[in-house]
């Protein structure tokens, strides 16, 4: 067969050579492109590890860490109902608040408001001074000096604490948390711990009925929830625990969850108290030994009206844990349901009972230092005429107290 006029016979040789580039060359444009890709990697840092934790990580506690949450110091498990791990038996102090009576500086973006001045990464060491008013009222809370509600927040009743403890200490009663008192108000062990939730935690919550008549027809006036039982049981307010724990659903909290609690427990008394004061204008009420040591001192409230706050000396005629409470309408004459009754009610023990969880029966008629359960309006002048605790501190009051002990009121 004929070639077609004009066309040309190309060697195989150079036919191969145009299809494709050398081996040369492919070896040089490999070497260039790995070149680029490791000089544009180098452009951009490293990120740290440790400040990159994914939501389904693990800390050293075994339970879930969200992201960005481990500078903040605060452990908590990703579900309200995980398991506490065995690591987790007790946490690390997270102060609340500054040694000041000024409001704290904003938080940073994403730091609890409770944690917001901890220093993040500081291995503590102890007995150290307390350095804020949580870890203040704590402290003072263990020496049997009480602050009232644990809130980590100024107030009057952490100061008239920190008057008892300068009293004791013979340190000059200033009133203020200043590097004198503070070197003396040392912590022995981390101000926070932790709480599992247990089974029992839950056994008699209940609501209570709102009329005095049916507060009578209650097997026991306990707690309501199971926030407000944590937070008696650890002398806090309810507001501290939720600051504590900002991602914890109180609601839906079960046996087994894990919440930050103060860890204010105080040891026994060393032996009883030999007489009482109780002072109408500062409202406290103190426990002294035999030499004149104080023991205790707790803020007490005392009666709205003038004429029902008797001044002198009485004696101790009565003394009841976990009593039942007589309603007398007569002793009521602001209430209508008293009025519309006309007779008196027994009312079943509990920490919700008017008189809360301990009665000291004083030689007035009428008269006693009895808990509450209010424990937050302690420190006011709204009582009939007693002299309120919260319930914590009248169970610690009755440990040092006898029947015939000497009581001197004071105005």
């Amino acid at each position: 067969m004929g070639r077609r006029s004009g066309s040309r016979r190309r060697s195989p040789r150079k036919a191969r050579g145009r299809r494709r580039p050398g081996a040369a060359r492919w070896f040089l444009l490999i070497i260039s492109a790995a070149a680029a890709a490791i000089v544009w990697w180098n452009r951009w840092p490293v990120p740290d590890r440790t400040k990159l934790v994914s939501g389904t990580e693990r800390g050293s506690a075994g339970h879930a860490i969200q992201a960005g949450r481990e500078d903040s110091g605060l452990h908590v498990p990703s579900e309200p109902d995980a398991p506490a791990a065995p690591e987790a038996a007790r946490a690390e102090s997270a102060p609340l608040g500054p040694l000041s009576k000024t409001e704290p500086q904003p938080p940073p973006p994403g730091v609890p408001p409770a944690l917001a001045h901890r220093d993040v990464g500081v291995q503590e060491t102890y007995p150290r001074p307390a350095r804020t008013i949580l870890e203040a009222q704590v402290a003072l809370a263990r020496r049997g000096i009480s602050p009232g509600s644990i809130d980590g927040v100024w107030g009057q009743s952490t100061r008239l604490a920190v008057l008892a403890f300068q009293e004791r200490e013979g340190l000059s009663r200033t009133g203020e948390l200043d590097e004198p008192t503070r070197a003396r108000l040392l912590l022995e062990r981390p101000a926070v711990t932790t709480h599992v939730v247990d089974p029992d935690d839950f056994l008699g919550l209940q609501a209570l009925a709102p009329t005095w008549a049916g507060k009578a027809q209650q097997p026991a006036l306990e707690h309501e929830t199971l926030l407000e039982r944590l937070a008696e049981r650890t002398k806090a307010s309810p507001g501290l625990l939720q600051r504590l724990n900002p991602e914890v659903d109180w609601d839906r909290l079960r046996a087994g969850a894990v919440v930050r609690v103060p860890d204010a427990a105080c040891p026994a008394p060393a032996g009883p108290a030999a007489y009482l004061v109780i002072r109408l204008s500062e409202k406290w009420v103190r426990a002294y030994d035999a030499g004149g040591r104080l023991l205790a001192h707790f803020p007490c409230s005392i009666a709205a009206r003038a004429e029902k706050r008797p001044v002198g000396r009485m004696e101790i005629v009565t003394v009841a844990e976990n009593p039942n409470y007589t309603f007398d309408p007569a002793m009521f004459p602001e209430s209508e349901e008293g009025r519309a009754l006309g007779r008196k009610l027994i009312l079943p023990p509990g920490p919700n009972n008017p008189v809360g969880s301990a009665w000291i029966g004083l030689s007035l008629p009428g008269y006693g230092i009895h808990g509450t359960p209010h424990p937050e309006r302690i420190g006011r002048t709204e009582s009939h005429g007693c002299f309120r605790l919260t319930n914590w501190d009248a169970a610690h009051l009755l440990r040092l107290v006898r029947v015939g002990m000497p009581v001197e009121v004071e105005p």
